[in-house]
């Protein structure tokens, strides 16, 4: 927060509700309407200017956006060139993330203080001033001197019976179940001030694209968006946000209602078998020990929308992935959990385990009924759940195999299990976990309809998933930026994100 600014009588000891930095990135968001005009190299040439100002020229000024830390200041431009590299042939969803990133950040941190403020100021000065000794808000002196002025206007507020206005504001300033940092207001600011910023970037970049499908992708985006924000990561979101929210523009703009149609007479059928299925696939994992209860649920959720992908032969990999992991994990149980480095609850995954692993998996086998691109999203899928088996059992044989392990980054000894530790048994299982989940799709004819093209895709990307994971492992994680199930996740999605890139650039 910027807290040099003067203060006149009325604003004596208050801070600006948006910090110099933020009102610098959504100033530089204007550059985005020079997209039409400019080819994407232009367009990127511009954003590395950016870069190069921020990082060389900023520290020069005596400003407040150039005092340390300078973490921001440098990850935004680089986001932004990424967001133009990434999609420099659809730059309505450069355009499109960047506004999410700059507006939605921005107003979730203004209306979100705003509303902090306001509950703070509406509730008796003796209890406010009592909260603020103790540290619960602390707030600036001139804040104290408000709250008593504050409580006439309370209790005629009461006399009015407008005490409905205080709960209301209460509850919008409450803060998020999963992070406490966070409140509902700027949740909700952040996905309304990034889906219109969006929207106004799309419309006026890409006008040929339907209205109601641009303001039905950017509301997700920003939702998205809004989600990835507020989650409690140590990691800087001007990565996070746009990287996520491109992606997921790119997938959802594929997606065509005629495609959707086109398999409506297949998916009536499919939709009972799928819940049956995996009905009776989770009560097994649950009775088995191969899942808790919670995982049993979020596994059955994301199964059934991996079923309606391709039906049985897309459930077939996911069965192939599970029982890869399960057995794995079973291969000297008893030798890692004597060193620690065993699975928690005797090896049975969670609703986190399942989430990382099987979200982005789910979300290809939707793509799959739901774009005309169905071959190239069928070879992400297997990739992506290929990318999950390997690591999975490579973790397991690794720590069994070994009590040490080399750090991928410098190759330094750690002990097995260490987050980063690679083993050269655990590389080779988890290569043939991998091998084993692409010719399952081979054979089952999910990759493709070329010979080798599209299983020497979904392999290769599966085995850079897997290099990527443990290089996010020994830098990131170890660092406590990241959890082992945002890495999982991360893991997979570079996966089938790799593989749907590379399927849709040869025309598979």
């Amino acid at each position: 927060m910027d807290s040099t600014m003067p203060a006149s009588d009325h604003t004596v000891g208050r801070l600006p509700l948006l910090p110099a930095r933020k009102r610098l990135f959504m100033a530089s968001l204007l550059f985005a309407f020079l997209f039409p005009c400019l080819t994407w190299e232009q367009a990127a040439g511009c954003a590395l200017l950016l870069l190069l100002f921020n990082t060389l020229i900023l520290p020069w000024l005596d400003v407040e956006v150039a005092k340390p830390p300078r973490t921001g200041i440098v990850l935004y431009p680089i986001s932004v060139l990424a967001l133009i590299v990434l999609y420099r042939n659809h730059l309505h969803i450069a355009a499109a993330a960047w506004a999410i990133m700059a507006l939605g950040d921005g107003m979730a941190t203004v209306i979100g203080e705003a509303a902090r403020r306001q509950v703070i100021a509406e509730r008796p000065a003796q209890k406010a001033t009592a909260e603020m000794h103790r540290g619960v808000h602390p707030e600036p002196a001139a804040e104290i001197l408000r709250f008593a002025q504050n409580d006439k206007r309370r209790d005629q507020h009461d006399r009015l019976g407008l005490d409905w206005l205080r709960s209301w504001r209460c509850k919008i300033a409450a803060t998020l179940p999963w992070n406490r940092e966070k409140t509902w207001a700027g949740f909700v600011s952040f996905a309304v001030a990034g889906t219109l910023g969006a929207y106004m970037l799309t419309r006026w970049i890409a006008p040929k694209i339907p209205s109601n499908k641009t303001l039905m992708v950017c509301a997700a985006a920003a939702l998205l968006g809004a989600v990835f924000e507020s989650l409690p990561l140590s990691l800087d979101d001007n990565i996070t946000v746009p990287l996520v929210v491109g992606a997921f523009m790119f997938c959802a703009y594929l997606m065509e209602r005629s495609a959707l149609d086109s398999n409506l007479p297949y998916l009536g059928r499919r939709i009972v078998l799928a819940i049956a299925v995996n009905l009776a696939f989770a009560w097994l994992a649950r009775v088995c020990g191969a899942a808790s209860r919670s995982g049993a649920i979020c596994g059955f959720l994301l199964g059934t929308a991996i079923y309606l992908g391709y039906g049985y032969k897309s459930f077939l990999l996911l069965f192939a992935f599970v029982f890869l992991g399960s057995v794995a994990t079973r291969v000297g149980f008893a030798k890692k959990a004597a060193r620690g480095v065993a699975e928690r609850r005797g090896g049975a995954r969670s609703w986190r385990e399942a989430l990382a692993n099987l979200l982005a998996p789910a979300f290809l086998a939707i793509l799959v009924i739901t774009t005309q691109h169905e071959p190239a999203c069928l070879i992400a899928l297997v990739a992506a759940l290929a990318e999950a088996a390997g690591d999975t059992v490579s973790s397991e044989i690794g720590q069994w195999a070994s009590d040490r392990a080399y750090l991928i980054t410098t190759f330094k000894l750690v002990p097995a299990g260490e987050d980063g530790g690679v083993t050269l048994a655990g590389t080779a299982a988890g290569f043939a976990a991998s091998t084993i989940i692409m010719g399952l799709g081979l054979g089952l004819g999910l990759c493709g309809p070329y010979r080798f093209a599209g299983p020497a895709i979904a392999l290769a990307a599966a085995a850079t998933g897997n290099l990527f994971d443990s290089f996010l492992g020994a830098t990131l994680q170890r660092q406590g930026q990241l959890t082992n199930g945002m890495v999982n996740f991360v893991g997979t999605s570079v996966a089938g994100g790799l593989a749907l890139g590379l399927a849709l650039h040869l025309g598979l």
